[in-house]
């Protein structure tokens, strides 16, 4: 356990070790929840990671698993009372989609995303970020605006600092040529894209508009990557239909493959640069 892990990516190795105890155990889950006589589905959200769970019910959950092992049980415990401690995140609960996305990508190691509409968050410029929620929620309060700026630019310090997010984005040729917020803020914008790809931790391709159909046409994609713990990664979907998180490593594997798939479809990053930087000649 790193001393510098979030408490989303601590529930969530928690979670991995208590179903791995459970199944060596031989038990189900409908077995566990009648046992403690809890509610059907609290054993299943325990080990999805959607709620906290005491120290308590980890100390009954690896006694009934019949777990002996001292050091691996003060070690679960000791993960159990961290999981339990707020992130940063938590306190914009107010403005932000349901799901714990936010705080998956604080503990993530890497992130490869997929954007057909608008640039990715943590690519996004300040006068671009306040153009696109402008327009989707103009009948918000300012200071509900402000608020959700001012998640977006934390979010943003993934990108810097002594551990930083390593972001490979794929953005279609669209989204960077839609004026969003007019000319200028489009300047603004393009010169952010290309101070971004400076860093060594940020890589951008632009898929052409002549490159046709691929796998990922039906939306955005983000692939979130963990250290040491590959069957944690997760892909988040994000839809007008609602969100969807796939945690199963098998179909993790397949949306990576995808997504590499379609990064040698793209333009490399040189040449995508090139393409930016002849919009801002224009």
């Amino acid at each position: 356990m790193a001393v510098d892990e979030g408490p989303t990516l601590r529930r969530r190795r928690l979670a991995a070790e208590l179903k791995k105890c459970r199944e060596d155990a031989g038990f189900t889950q409908e077995y566990v929840s009648r046992h403690f006589e809890w509610h059907s589905a609290k054993v299943t959200r325990i080990e999805n990671a959607r709620v906290p769970v005491t120290p308590r019910d980890v100390n009954d959950l690896l006694t009934l698993y019949r777990v002996a092992d001292s050091d691996y049980r003060d070690a679960l415990m000791t993960l159990a009372r961290l999981a339990r401690q707020r992130g940063w995140w938590t306190d914009y609960k107010d403005v932000m989609r349901p799901g714990n996305f936010v705080g998956m990508e604080a503990d993530a190691s890497s992130a490869k995303v997929w954007e057909p509409i608008v640039l990715p968050g943590l690519l996004q410029s300040e006068r671009y970020m306040r153009a696109l929620m402008g327009s989707g929620r103009s009948h918000d309060p300012q200071a509900a605006l402000e608020r959700r700026v001012e998640l977006r630019k934390t979010r943003q310090r993934r990108l810097s600092g002594p551990a930083p997010l390593q972001l490979w984005a794929i953005v279609d040729e669209s989204v960077v040529r839609r004026h969003v917020g007019g000319v200028e803020v489009m300047r603004d914008q393009w010169r952010r894209l290309i101070e971004a790809t400076e860093r060594p931790n940020v890589t951008l391709q632009i898929l052409p508009l002549d490159a046709g159909e691929h796998a990922f046409l039906g939306g955005s994609v983000a692939l979130l990557e963990f250290p040491d713990v590959a069957h944690l990664d997760v892909v988040y979907l994000e839809g007008l239909a609602g969100d969807y998180y796939e945690e199963q490593p098998a179909e993790v594997k397949r949306y990576r493959v995808e997504f590499e798939r379609l990064s040698t479809r793209a333009l490399g990053q040189d040449a995508s640069i090139g393409m930016i930087k002849r919009l801002l000649d224009d």
